[in-house]
């Protein structure tokens, strides 16, 4: 058992690649506000929250109300999407994350997508029961590399950060784990990319006592109060990712 110790998900490219979804309801619903936008310019944007997209493709004077209406809807055919057609793991994650449940270990999403979103696909993967936690886009104030969203993550869960391991395919990411005082697996096909303490590029290929190994010595932080430490360091980066 390893009762105390968690693991903490990203969600886009690292338990599954919705990218193609994404791409189709932001190509969709952006042409319906009479704009076109290029793969690149969504490629550059992938990952980050919709109030962070929308002013860069319509401009500084975009209001809010506009922002919440246009991102609505994207996410709302981006979610139809993924009920009609359905949507599976990466290789190797359906393994893992049913290994670490089996052996007792907590697990959670930390993710910049919207909460409906993560419900959706979690559904889509029957792996509601899998995690005790999620923190999505409504959460947190700041994107990634902030590590914001990991430490709320550990305080629902009542892990102290240095228990906690962030499985990532972002270097964003990585390095908010970095900040947030956690262990950190990057999962790319571009090792090279990643300055995660572990870096796969499947994690069909990682080996299954790596999240043992990277928190032997873990041991609570004494007082650990996670309100506090998830309010910890929440001037570092504002970047979405």
């Amino acid at each position: 058992m390893s009762a105390g110790r968690a693991v903490l998900w990203d969600l886009d490219g690292t338990l599954i690649d919705s990218e193609e979804f994404h791409w189709i309801a932001w190509r969709a619903t952006m042409a319906r506000e009479g704009i076109t936008i290029t793969r690149e310019q969504f490629l550059s944007s992938f990952g980050q929250r919709n109030d962070s997209i929308l002013p860069r493709w319509l401009g500084a004077r975009v209001t809010p109300d506009q922002i919440e209406k246009i991102g609505n809807a994207k996410e709302e055919m981006y979610r139809g999407l993924i009920r009609r057609y359905g949507i599976a793991p990466l290789p190797g994650v359906e393994r893992c994350v049913h290994r670490l449940h089996n052996e007792g270990w907590l697990q959670a999403i930390a993710s910049a997508a919207p909460r409906a979103n993560v419900e959706a696909i979690l559904a889509s993967l029957s792996a509601a029961h899998i995690f005790q936690g999620i923190v999505s886009a409504e959460d947190v104030h700041h994107g990634k590399p902030d590590p914001e969203v990991y430490l709320l993550a550990a305080s629902r869960l009542g892990v102290s950060p240095n228990c906690c391991i962030v499985v990532e395919d972002a270097a964003a990411g990585v390095e908010g784990a970095r900040r947030a005082g956690m262990k950190s697996i990057g999962v790319n096909r571009n090792v090279a990319y990643l300055p995660a303490d572990v870096v796969v590029r499947s994690l069909e290929l990682l080996d299954r006592n790596a999240f043992k190994t990277l928190l032997e010595g873990c041991s609570a932080v004494s007082g650990y109060a996670p309100r506090r430490a998830a309010q910890a360091g929440l001037t570092e980066g504002a970047d979405r990712s």
